[in-house]
């Protein structure tokens, strides 16, 4: 897959190399640009430091992949450095999106530019160039800012605001830039993965743009059936929908001519 469809996944955050907190937001990010027919290349989880933080975004930068999702630190406290990072990083200052806090004395009720208060005036300011998506959960916004043909967009850590501006702004985007949708379904097969492995392969082989992947880890015992996620990749979600329901089709004849049953999950 090209660079243009190439996505990168930095989680900030000491809570989360400390095992304080599990990392929701890589999960629920990379299971999102994939069904936009996006590619993650990379998911690193870094704690709140500037030092790590400016080394991760030039590696990233070196390898030049379309779009680097960063989430976690935005918020007013000293330790949510990611929008000062950015700005070293990008080499610009950092200044106060006087819409954003129009949007913020708005929402508080405020009248006079005296009663904002510095945690507010710290979510308020942003990378020099950069676009600001206002965040419909909450106050921390995403930021969205290009160098060198990658955009790196900071998107705040809390999983409910993270997921209402992604879902707002930044999934369609995503779309449009891979150019292909991607459709999965999950199956069940009562095969043993060394007996449906070359099953899978078959099918891989006979839809080029098809990736099927056995679960071992989610199967409850030997007397349940083996989940497999059948994924493909189109120009279009009713391209890629036909092309599972053909890849479907044709796994079910090779499992049953084998004597085993295959079974489509629900929900």
């Amino acid at each position: 897959m090209s660079n243009s469809a190439k996505v990168e996944i930095i989680a900030v955050g000491s809570e989360l190399v400390s095992g304080l907190i599990q990392d929701t937001n890589s999960a629920y990010l990379a299971a999102r640009v994939t069904e936009q027919g996006g590619e993650v290349s990379r998911i690193t989880v870094l704690p709140d430091s500037r030092e790590d933080m400016l080394e991760v975004f030039e590696a990233a930068l070196r390898r030049q992949p379309a779009v680097v999702l960063v989430c976690g630190g935005l918020g007013p406290t000293p330790d949510d450095m990611t929008v000062e990072v950015l700005c070293a990083f990008a080499g610009v200052d950092g200044e106060l999106h006087e819409p954003l806090l129009q949007e913020f004395m708005k929402r508080r009720g405020f009248t006079r530019r005296e009663q904002i208060t510095a945690n507010l005036l710290k979510m308020a300011t942003v990378p020099r160039g950069s676009a600001v998506h206002t965040n419909p959960a909450g106050w921390a916004p995403c930021v969205e800012l290009t160098r060198n043909g990658t955009t790196f967009y900071l998107l705040p850590g809390p999983p409910r605001e993270l997921q209402a501006l992604f879902s707002q702004h930044l999934s369609e985007a995503l779309a449009r830039r891979s150019g292909q949708r991607r459709v999965s379904r999950r199956v069940a097969v009562t095969m043993h993965e060394s007996e449906v492995s070359p099953h899978l392969e078959t099918v891989m082989a006979e839809f080029p743009r098809t990736y099927l992947k056995a679960y071992v880890a989610l199967r409850q015992d030997s007397e349940h059936a083996l989940p497999v996620d059948v994924v493909c990749v189109g120009q279009t979600e009713e391209s890629a929908r036909d092309t599972v329901g053909l890849a479907v089709a044709r796994l079910r004849e090779l499992v049953e001519g084998a004597g085993k049953a295959l079974t489509v999950a629900t929900g």
